[in-house]
């Protein structure tokens, strides 16, 4: 049972030792909204929910939950001072008050036993180990993408949501737009007959280190903490340039590259279109004339390729089958092989990806105890998908993965690409 659930019912007995005593109190006016009246959620109904490393997307993130009537943001989590007050000055805007408090580890925050989930949205060196100790903590969890380093954090985030009931969801949120979810609903259910294809569209096809930039003054650790800011990274010197856009890890470590940026979207989308939700690819070869070919265990090709779309906006999938094909991107159009394969409906064009059907998914799914559509085992299998591409393309050589284990078959050398080390004292 959830501590929401358990504070909702102390609240209500508390609730009803306060009505038996009604005849001897003063009589007061009590706020509709209080109330849950003129459609306001009853505060013990609310979803209690704290932010962990909210820079420019966890800011989208954020302005997509503050409007829910369901929910109550109290807590802000950041290693930057300046992001911990803008974030509270956000927060204490919406509901009136000065009541969002500030952390700077997010231990701490994960202490409070009022706060029912988080959001987190630190850079991807972190995002796997914060939904751990998050889970461990009793709390359920929104992630922004890519939710994992390696292939052996994506197992391990997997694992431990299933240990501990937690609910999960992954920033993937194309899953929860019309027209991306018709298109793999088509490809699903067998409409353009037996699927043989699945494109997804990566960022790029390059690996990397992250690197070394020269050293400079670090600055006080009340305006940014660096040793909590590279978490389980390896360790470097400080550099502001580091802190700029979306995280110096951006994709991950020794093999990080745009198949695990682009395609922490694109790929799941192929996933679920295949029926593979449950299983990563099996076989990767090396990018070849800007196309970098794999094979689920069932025969579907996977193609990952930044060229030969359809002018439908960023993030694009194509599914193919033996009596049509559908290919859909951001604009929120898709172009189909068929008129008939509509069979009448109209599907909605929601372009832009909002975040806020994936949001609402979650709460929901926090109250109901279901599984979101990106939970944590979506999550593990597309991202694994995305680690084998990238070490396929950094060993620039064909791999081979045990889709039951996710260990190479008999590749040492690729195997050694599966985990990193983390710095101490951080453990998955």
């Amino acid at each position: 049972m959830s501590k929401r659930v358990t504070r909702a019912e102390r609240r209500r007995f508390l609730g009803a030792a306060a009505t038996a005593g009604a005849a001897l109190a003063i009589p007061s006016f009590v706020p509709g909204a209080v109330l849950g009246r003129d459609g306001a959620t009853p505060p013990n109904e609310r979803i209690v929910l704290g932010g962990i490393g909210i820079g420019n997307r966890g800011t989208y993130d954020l302005g997509c939950f503050l409007p829910q009537s369901d929910v109550q943001f109290v807590a802000v989590c950041d290693v930057k001072a300046a992001r911990r007050e803008a974030i509270k000055n956000m927060a204490d805007k919406t509901y009136g008050n000065r009541d969002c408090a500030t952390y700077q580890d997010m231990r701490e925050l994960l202490g409070r036993s009022d706060i029912d989930a988080v959001l987190i949205a630190t850079g991807p060196n972190w995002h796997a180990l914060a939904s751990i100790l998050a889970a461990k903590a009793g709390k359920d969890i929104y992630c922004e993408k890519p939710c994992t380093k390696t292939i052996a954090e994506s197992l391990a985030l997997a694992n431990v949501m299933r240990r501990t009931g937690r609910v999960f969801q992954a920033g993937t949120q194309r899953r929860n737009l019309p027209h991306f979810a018709f298109a793999c609903e088509l490809a699903r259910t067998g409409r353009l007959g037996k699927l043989h294809t699945v494109y997804a569209h990566p960022a790029g096809m390059s690996t990397r280190s992250s690197g070394w930039a020269a050293a400079q003054p670090e600055p006080p650790r009340e305006e940014i903490d660096w040793d909590m800011y590279l978490g389980p990274a390896a360790w470097r010197p400080f550099n502001r340039s580091l802190l700029d856009g979306f995280n110096f890890e951006k994709g991950g470590g020794l093999v990080g590259g745009g198949v695990l940026e682009w395609g922490s979207h694109c790929v799941d989308l192929c996933q679920w279109a295949n029926n593979s939700d449950d299983a990563p690819a099996v076989e990767y070869q090396p990018p070849k004339d800007g196309r970098l070919e794999a094979f689920y265990g069932n025969g579907v090709k996977l193609v990952i390729r930044n060229d030969g779309w359809l002018p439908l906006g960023s993030c694009p999938v194509r599914f193919e089958g033996d009596e049509g094909w559908i290919e859909a991107g951001d604009s929120g159009k898709m172009v189909i092989s068929s008129p008939a394969l509509l069979a009448g409906r109209k599907v909605a064009e929601i372009g832009g990806y909002p975040a806020t059907f994936h949001v609402r998914d979650f709460l929901d799914c926090v109250k109901s105890r279901g599984k979101p559509l990106a939970n944590a085992d979506v999550a593990c299998y597309s991202h694994i998908t995305c680690h084998a591409a990238n070490i396929a393309i950094f060993l620039n050589r064909a791999v081979r993965l045990d889709p039951k284990t996710c260990v190479f078959d008999g590749d040492e050398q690729a195997n050694r690409l599966r985990s990193e080390a983390l710095r101490d004292p951080w453990r998955v």
